[in-house]
């Protein structure tokens, strides 16, 4: 049987899931206006982001993209948009509800191509939490998607445990994305929020689940980071030294680390075919799954024919096409 691609990585926001957000928060209104064939406005509470790609909120467009480019299924997440942290104790979980229970009826829909993480209101941890078992249990998703911090917390704040807990007994897969960035006062030209913002916040996150002990505490959490990782595999021997010659790191971590970068999952996104060799060799190909960020434009709609053109085994290729998510990831397209 010929190994399904599986794209880990992709983003999903209707316009009738808009339309509930803004019913269920009209003091945050989602909208989305078409331009022309190929993009929108994306506008979040009087945001706009431009240009938001058709695919993102148009299935059948979705579904042509997916097999013009090879790739068998989607795993389904929210915008980054749309997590909406702030919306407080009660529309924050209705928000995130709205979006899981929008994205399993895809899931219903198409069944052999997607599946599906979802959005959590992990402000509140507790009901985060609730949402996880609800998502995995009741709507067949996989696990979740959240950001790199929470609206400023860093995701080793002992609130968050309940969360944590919850996603190993689950066997969630967790997906780290990055937002809300550090030092953005510093990236607002050249577009460096994204270019180095992004990756940067992934690592801060990485670093922190790390030094934290949430890894230690849950040995079997399933953490994924977005864009290859962001600096977390080549920076993570710094990461053993420091622990080795500070005080600071060892707060949280009693033995030696070793292997650091090895604890984590990371996606295809890193637009270099020497570079993503580069991690797999640092890695294994068994922490690498394929990712696209599909629809934005900073992401790789080629990815499956970029891995198939890797100079690495085809055994490797498998595994990071479909073979790992098949293995992972509960809630499969079947």
């Amino acid at each position: 049987m010929t190994q399904r691609t599986i794209d880990t990585h992709t983003h999903i926001l209707t316009l009738e899931t808009a339309e509930l957000i803004t019913k269920a928060s009209p003091k945050t209104p989602v909208t989305i206006t078409p331009i022309d064939a190929d993009g929108a406005v994306l506008d979040v509470a009087g945001t706009a982001y431009r240009i938001f790609p058709t695919g993102g909120f148009d299935i059948p467009r979705r579904l042509r993209d997916m097999d013009d480019t090879g790739v068998d299924v989607h795993v389904l997440s929210a915008t980054p948009q749309t997590y909406l942290y702030g919306l407080g104790d009660e529309l924050s979980p209705i928000v995130s509800a709205i979006q899981n229970d929008q994205m399993a009826k895809h899931m219903a829909a198409h069944p052999t191509r997607f599946m599906g993480i979802a959005t959590l209101p992990i402000a509140q941890p507790k009901k985060a939490a609730d949402e996880l078992r609800r998502a995995m249990t009741k709507l067949g998703m996989s696990g979740a998607m959240f950001a790199s911090n929470i609206m400023g917390k860093n995701l080793d704040d002992p609130s968050f445990e309940p969360l944590w807990a919850t996603a190993e007994e689950l066997g969630a897969f967790m997906f780290v994305h990055p937002n809300n960035i550090a030092g953005a006062d510093r990236l607002k030209s050249y577009y460096l929020a994204n270019l180095i913002g992004n990756p940067l916040d992934t690592t801060i996150a990485a670093a922190s689940l790390y030094f934290g002990g949430v890894m230690d505490r849950y040995p079997k959490l399933k953490v994924m980071l977005a864009h290859g990782g962001g600096f977390t595999p080549y920076q993570a021997a710094r990461w053993e030294h420091g622990w080795a010659v500070r005080p600071e790191p060892q707060v949280n971590i009693k033995k030696q680390p070793k292997n650091i970068a090895q604890r984590f999952l990371y996606d295809t996104i890193l637009h270099s075919d020497k570079t993503l060799e580069m991690m797999i060799s640092l890695v294994g190909a068994d922490k690498v799954m394929l990712g696209s960020d599909y629809p934005y434009d900073m992401g790789m709609m080629d990815c499956v024919s970029h891995v198939r053109g890797l100079n690495i085994s085809a055994a490797d290729k498998d595994a990071i096409l479909g073979g790992q998510a098949e293995k992972l990831l509960k809630g499969r397209a079947s």
